[in-house]
């Protein structure tokens, strides 16, 4: 389970991200335990910085605790995909509105740099070029909400995107799903652009709904190879 080299980094960073990459790429399993010596060991670093590693893993729901000590790869159950994404597309749906109507041509320039680099990385190279996509995608999403210039909104949708969710589900895409997606971001900038905030709406509607459906289906696939 030997992570990348990540010298830059102190060992509690090296330690999250090696971690971090193994859940996401499937090398650590969904409800594999965990513990400090074995995590030490693979990775060649001191037990301080894999503790504090799998504490901030476990507050971004990548890890959960069972009864005593005992750590596991958290579970991603079907049900719970789809509320959250049901949750985000209530919440961003009237968010996207308001952003039609109250967004700055710095957000505007804001999403559309966002945007500019996603198509830089799509299709992914590589599972940097899936980080980087990820990362870029909750901010594209974070900018539209605080656009709609809510403190409310910007509450809720701290709840509503779950970090773990969305870096692991976005994970699943494929180079067809990345470019729908892509897709969608444009014509949601224009539709912020414009001032029209029921096309906005549609839009991140059907973006969201799509992806809802391709988390399903992996989960749904997942579950059926693990019978």
């Amino acid at each position: 389970m030997q992570g990348p080299s990540l010298p830059k980094m102190n060992a509690t960073e090296q330690a999250y991200h090696i971690i971090r990459n193994d859940i996401l790429t499937g090398k650590l399993e969904e409800g594999e335990r965990l513990t400090e010596t074995r995590l030490s060991d693979d990775l060649g670093l001191s037990r301080t910085p894999i503790r504090e590693a799998i504490g901030r893993l476990t507050l971004e729901g990548f890890i959960e605790r069972d009864k005593g000590y005992t750590t596991r790869v958290a579970y991603f159950p079907e049900d719970e995909a789809e509320q959250i994404y049901e949750i985000r597309r209530l919440v961003e749906c009237y968010s996207v509105q308001r952003a039609a109507r109250l967004a700055t041509p710095e957000d505007i320039a804001k999403l559309r740099a966002i945007h500019t680099a996603m198509k830089e990385d799509t299709p992914p190279k590589d599972q940097a070029a899936y980080q980087r996509l990820a990362a870029a995608n909750e901010e594209f999403h974070h900018t539209i909400v605080t656009a709609a210039r809510s403190p409310r909104l910007t509450a809720l949708m701290a709840t509503a995107l779950d970090v773990s969710m969305v870096v692991r589900t976005y994970s699943m895409f494929s180079q067809k799903d990345l470019q729908r997606s892509l897709n969608h971001h444009e014509e949601i900038i224009q539709a912020i652009e414009a001032g029209a905030a029921e096309w906005a709406s549609s839009i991140m509607s059907a973006h969201l709904l799509a992806g809802a459906a391709r988390v399903v289906e992996n989960i749904a696939k997942t579950a059926q190879e693990k019978e």
